[in-house]
């Protein structure tokens, strides 16, 4: 994480789960020549707009106090959403036996995606499930593992 995410994220958690939700993530990233801040949400019966308009209100204030982020931004806080990524050793535990979809730096065996049931991750590897056929992928050539949404 960068410092500018960690520090937005130790504004942001107190506020986050003062208002019953758990704070996901936070990624200060550049897309399309623009700088992004954004505070991932998330809460069993789900996250409303309301709550990320309440919890947006609250810590928008205080970044701007704080003025630690040299750039202009966009500040957003959002759902974790039904496809979330997942990062930390946690998130991989909660998900043991969902459904997930693996994007890879490279292709594997013709492919840089599949989609299974995730059965194992370490410090070293990613295991998921397709089809019956147990697939063990070196976490440096993961790029990302998200929920697998159905539609």
């Amino acid at each position: 994480m960068s410092k500018i995410s960690d520090r937005a994220e130790q504004i942001a958690r107190p506020i986050v789960e003062e208002n019953g939700c758990r704070l996901w993530d936070v990624e200060y990233v550049r897309e399309a020549g623009a700088w992004y801040l954004r505070v991932y949400i998330d809460k069993d019966d789900g996250v409303s707009i309301n709550d990320c308009e309440t919890i947006s209100r609250q810590i928008d204030p205080i970044l701007d106090k704080e003025d630690f982020i040299p750039d202009s931004y966009v500040f957003e806080v959002c759902s974790a959403g039904a496809d979330r990524v997942l990062k930390r050793t946690e998130d991989f535990q909660a998900f043991l036996g969902k459904k997930v979809d693996v994007g890879l730096y490279k292709p594997f065996e013709g492919a840089k995606s599949f989609t299974g049931i995730l059965t194992g991750r370490s410090d070293s590897e990613t295991e998921i499930d397709v089809s019956g056929r147990i697939i063990i992928f070196e976490n440096a050539m993961v790029a990302q593992v998200r929920l697998h949404v159905d539609f």
